[in-house]
């Protein structure tokens, strides 16, 4: 595919800037390409890695060296210092340790230790953690790979069609994969997929994104958006029109009686859903979240959740989706609607955590919703400050994108609930919201500073 026939990702690899970088420069060079464009990875999502060649720095003799994005990294802003390096042989030499481990599997206290045993394999001293991906890039027996999150790949991997579909649209170049928990054993199925099928460039993780390889970066960076724009063409042809999400239920507000609507519940709406912390708003009513919100379709869809895991961390399991008139209610009915709405959402919430929690999983968290959906006015997301709610948003319009290519070309379906719980409240997860700096002193506040005169 040539560089002029993307039209879903856009295409920035240049040569001359390449040229000047090492190798590693390199790798980042392809990785802040890959992150600077959001139909490609969400922020803060997917991870890129490279194989390369480096002197061990006590024997001197040359040996291949895992450079992979680390954990908590952003593709579009990581420098050197947000990728992890290891030592590849020792990294493949943990996989004959966990086949000793007893009652080792998907999601078992064995598996989860080999995280702390990557660790064990860091070269040169290198402080950053590495990615619980790491043993994907490992794994997979070439020299780059990119693991991102682009929204149509992601609707083809949510679709109940999607091992069909894959077939259909890449033939033997992609290999589906069913849904596998990020960790040690995805990287083995990723391994055993490449030996079965050696002819393979890629998989489509179900519910969760793409993984591909090469043994060249820039053929990895381009493999990246060719595989990424033919499924973004395939549901361009499948492409519902006026009747995307079952057609428009209801109608948006112009953009001045939105404003009008939401200055009177912001502050209200702000209260409710700060009863246990406070929290930041961001107000999402573009045309696309619009379209959703206001569709038939919305309310179905809302209460299957998101799959993504990257999505559901931010956006909680579901939305809370109120079904407000905005042609014939008014800002009291709606607010008597988000009050009954909060209260079954906080239940829902709470059902959900008792039906799934395990022996030790942490305590529940705020029960309350990050996402508000409200048709006629886009939706309202949640965070500790102005950035986390953003991302949020971004997150659930990334959402809204992978159900419109779902139901276009199959129909969406969301992980199961105990699977996304499992992710929800995975003690590596946990540790990771432990090692977070702790919150600056005005965080989720909200200041006003108006200047003298």
């Amino acid at each position: 595919m040539t560089t002029s026939e993307f039209k879903h990702v856009t295409y920035s690899w240049d040569d001359a800037v390449a040229a000047e970088l090492d190798a590693v420069g390199r790798l980042i060079y392809r990785s802040n390409l890959l992150g600077a464009d959001g139909r490609i990875t969400n922020t803060g999502g997917g991870n890129t890695s490279a194989k390369l060649t480096e002197a061990d720095p006590i024997t001197g003799e040359k040996v291949e060296v895992l450079w992979v994005k680390g954990s908590g990294g952003d593709l579009r802003t990581s420098k050197r210092e947000n990728f992890s390096n290891l030592y590849q042989a020792k990294l493949l030499s943990l996989q004959s340790l966990y086949a000793k481990a007893e009652n080792s599997g998907p999601k078992t206290e064995a598996e989860d230790k080999m995280v702390a045993l990557c660790a064990q394999t860091t070269f040169n001293l290198n402080p950053r953690a590495s990615s619980i991906d790491t043993p994907l890039h490992s794994f997979v027996p070439f020299k780059h790979v990119d693991h991102t999150h682009p929204n149509a790949v992601i609707a083809l991997a949510a679709s109940k069609d999607g091992e069909a579909l894959t077939k259909e649209i890449y033939g033997d170049d992609v290999i589906w994969t069913p849904w596998q928990r990020p960790g040690f054993e995805l990287g083995l199925v990723l391994q055993d997929v490449v030996k079965a099928h050696p002819q393979a460039r890629g998989v489509i993780l179900g519910g969760h994104g793409l993984i591909n390889w090469a043994d060249d970066d820039k053929a990895c960076y381009e493999l990246s958006l060719e595989l990424i724009e033919k499924a973004a063409r395939f549901i361009e042809s499948k492409d519902k029109g006026d009747n995307t999400f079952g057609g428009a239920k209801y109608q948006s507000l112009d953009e001045a009686a939105r404003r009008a609507q939401l200055i009177e519940i912001l502050p209200w709406l702000r209260g409710q859903v700060s009863q246990k912390q406070r929290f930041i708003g961001t107000i999402q009513d573009d045309e696309k979240t619009l379209r959703f919100v206001n569709s038939a379709d919305a309310p179905r869809l809302a209460e299957l959740g998101t799959s993504c895991p990257d999505h559901f961390l931010r956006t909680k399991i579901k939305p809370l989706y109120i079904d407000w008139n905005p042609q014939t209610e008014d800002g009291a009915a709606l607010k008597a609607k988000l009050t009954a709405g909060l209260e079954q959402y906080r239940a829902d919430y709470a059902a959900y955590y008792e039906s799934c929690k395990r022996a030790d999983s942490p305590a529940m968290r705020d029960p309350n919703p990050t996402v508000i959906l409200i048709p006629g006015l886009g939706l309202i997301a949640w965070g500790k400050d102005k950035s986390e709610s953003r991302v949020t948003a971004e997150f659930y319009g990334c959402a809204i994108e992978v159900m419109r290519g779902a139901e276009a070309i199959s129909s969406y379906q969301a992980l199961p609930q105990q699977e996304a719980f499992d992710i929800e409240y995975w003690l590596l997860e946990e540790a990771k919201l432990q090692r977070m700096p702790k919150e600056k002193e005005l965080a989720r506040q909200v200041i006003a500073v108006i200047g003298a005169g």
